[in-house]
């Protein structure tokens, strides 16, 4: 079948990663859905027939950024069996778009992030943070880590040990494409960290995973406990509806902005491909000025 061709394209020669394969997968089975209701081959598609497919994602309720990425798998897609002499040309070059809405980025205040890592009580009734056993250390490891680094859920997930150097205090992340990139630390980052292997020797659970972060049964950490991490932490300070480690992303690179990073080096700490997708940072930036000049300026 062309689409699992495809997808091992994907998976062996352009090694994209497990997230991005997963989701051109489910584009084209559900464009191959389409093609079967409408009796219809590969190669006797036609751009209006991809347009028509489009229509029909929106009046079900699509979202414009949906469109774009099934956009996106198609060309890619076509691209290739084009290239495997499949079918003679790639309808969906011809396909235009819809404007997908600006939207900025979701971040935490740093303040509130801070008062969160401080471990100080938070409201009217007392609460702590973090608890003092393992999984407290964990927890924490995990905020401290996407806030300080503003690495990826996938790229924390996959840490080792062996990325962490103390020494020189930073680590290795590997990103997107299989990238490396070393993203500097502060020393009570790296010394959580410490805190943290040593609670895993103690516990004898070094020996069951090469992770850096684990469960309290030795297993590599995975993706759906992050999120379960983020999101209790998250809920103790922010209103937000999106309490995701995508929002300490934005946060980290928010706050150095913020506070008169380069973008240039904050797009290198990001591991982002091109400046574009680092500029939607300077939004929030702006806001944040227009905030301050309606506030002080006797003229606002």
């Amino acid at each position: 079948m062309f689409i699992d061709r495809f997808i091992s394209y994907l998976q062996f020669e352009k090694r994209f990663s497990r997230h991005t394969v997963v989701a051109y997968h489910q584009d084209l089975r559900q464009y191959n859905e389409y093609l079967i209701c409408n009796e219809l081959e590969l190669s006797e598609v036609k751009h209006s027939h991809l347009r028509s497919w489009m229509v029909e994602l929106l009046d079900a309720g699509s979202e414009a950024r949906t469109i774009h990425r099934k956009l996106s798998t198609l060309r890619s897609y076509y691209k290739f069996l084009v290239r495997e002499g499949l079918v003679a040309q790639n309808p969906a070059l011809e396909i235009k778009p819809p404007k997908i809405p600006k939207r900025l980025p979701v971040v935490i205040a740093a303040d509130d992030l801070n008062r969160l890592l401080d471990d100080k009580n938070i409201g009217f009734n007392p609460i702590p943070t973090f608890s003092e056993d393992f999984a407290g250390l964990q927890e924490r490891l995990i905020i401290e880590l996407l806030f300080g680094t503003g690495i990826r859920l996938s790229e924390l997930a996959a840490l080792k040990e062996e990325d962490v150097n103390s020494y020189e205090s930073s680590i290795k992340v590997l990103g997107k494409r299989n990238k490396e990139r070393i993203i500097p630390v502060n020393s009570t980052l790296i010394e959580l960290i410490k805190q943290f292997i040593s609670a895993k020797k103690s516990q004898k659970l070094c020996s069951i995973s090469t992770s850096l972060i684990v469960t309290k049964e030795g297993k590599a950490i995975y993706p759906q406990f992050i999120y379960r991490v983020v999101k209790k932490c998250l809920s103790i300070i922010s209103t937000h509806n999106k309490r995701s480690p995508h929002v300490l992303r934005h946060s980290f690179a928010t706050s150095l902005l913020n506070n008169g990073a380069d973008i240039n080096a904050i797009k290198e700490l990001l591991g982002h491909a091109s400046l574009a997708a680092t500029q939607v940072y300077t939004h929030n930036s702006v806001e944040r000025l227009k905030s301050i000049y309606k506030q002080a300026h006797p003229k606002a």
